[in-house]
């Protein structure tokens, strides 16, 4: 008698699939904030920054609830000890952040907004060996000072020395502090408690709209300013808003989070250098922008930083954030 054949491994979800695959998770994160520099142009005229990031984490929060409830139930024992990381991750990896960029956005291009980022892995890189010791080879602080001339050429628009006058266009100086406070944020997600991305997702979203309210109160119109502004919104700033509720906000926060859980914030962070190249070619394409020659030489520094420094993490074993 012949034994039956053994039953198929059931295959993986498609969800599941992608959720283990660190590079297309957070290269679908830059390409989703890449969008989120052009939605900033967009609101222009439609809503103030800070209304436009209190709609996005209101929305965004709204939206992700549902599907959340019972996750976060579950975990709540976990999200509670964790609770005060939640609330900075909110507060400062979102909010501040966002409000930032979308203020930036009024002053300065697309394309500046979308090549300046690739100042966060540079700080990232500064802050784990100030903060944490860890340490980077030759190589990998070769790949960094290419990418750090790479942003400052983007920064003073192809005139470096115009750093030694501070003479700095103040939307560039608002992406720049956006920057470190997104890389504090990638620092301190070694701390995000054990839990999944959507309880992560959610309760994080929660503290984005608290914080995102706190900042309308004190720096715009107040909760009834905010209701006015929206009610006067056009069908396109509507759109702007539920764009960057639902993919940046949730979708591109999952997957990079996801990402920088698999394989470390120093590698994860580099592939936010990724944003200057579809932020550049969304300007491009949706705004008619025009890359001039200094946007040229710069992302020949940027990407030959990343491509250096990522061959040097390469040869180093990757720090998995939370284990």
């Amino acid at each position: 008698m012949t034994k039956p054949d053994p039953a198929p491994a059931s295959p993986a979800s498609p969800g599941a699939t992608i959720m283990s695959r660190p590079y297309l998770l957070l290269t679908l994160s830059a390409l989703f904030w890449g969008g989120n520099i052009i939605a900033g142009k967009f609101a222009i005229g439609e809503i103030d920054p800070f209304g436009l990031s209190s709609l996005r984490w209101i929305v965004a929060f709204v939206l992700i609830a549902p599907f959340a409830w019972g996750t976060v139930r579950r975990e709540w024992a976990e999200i509670r000890r964790g609770i005060g990381w939640l609330a900075f991750y909110g507060a400062i990896g979102f909010t501040s952040f966002n409000a930032l960029l979308y203020g930036s956005a009024i002053y300065t291009t697309g394309v500046n907004i979308a090549m300046i980022q690739a100042a966060i892995p540079i700080l990232v890189m500064v802050g784990n060996f100030a903060i944490f010791r860890v340490r980077a080879s030759a190589l990998h602080v070769i790949g960094v000072v290419l990418t750090i001339y790479g942003v400052v050429h983007v920064a003073t628009h192809g005139a470096p020395a115009r750093l030694l006058g501070l003479d700095l266009n103040i939307g560039d100086g608002m992406i720049l502090l956006a920057c470190v406070l997104y890389a504090l944020h990638s620092l301190m997600l070694r701390h995000k408690p054990r839990i999944g991305w959507v309880s992560f997702i959610a309760t994080t979203s929660f503290f984005a709209a608290i914080a995102a309210l706190v900042y309308q109160m004190l720096f715009a119109g107040g909760v009834e300013g905010l209701v006015r502004d929206a009610a006067a919104m056009s069908a396109r700033g509507w759109f702007v808003v539920l764009y960057v509720a639902l993919l940046p906000s949730i979708v591109a926060q999952a997957t990079y989070a996801r990402g920088v859980e698999l394989i470390g914030p120093n590698r994860g962070s580099l592939f936010i250098n990724l944003i200057p190249v579809f932020g550049a070619l969304l300007s491009v394409l949706l705004l008619g922008e025009t890359i001039e020659m200094f946007h040229a030489i710069a992302a020949l520094f940027i990407i030959g930083g990343i491509v250096l420094a990522e061959k040097a993490a390469r040869r180093t074993r990757p720090l998995i954030v939370g284990s």
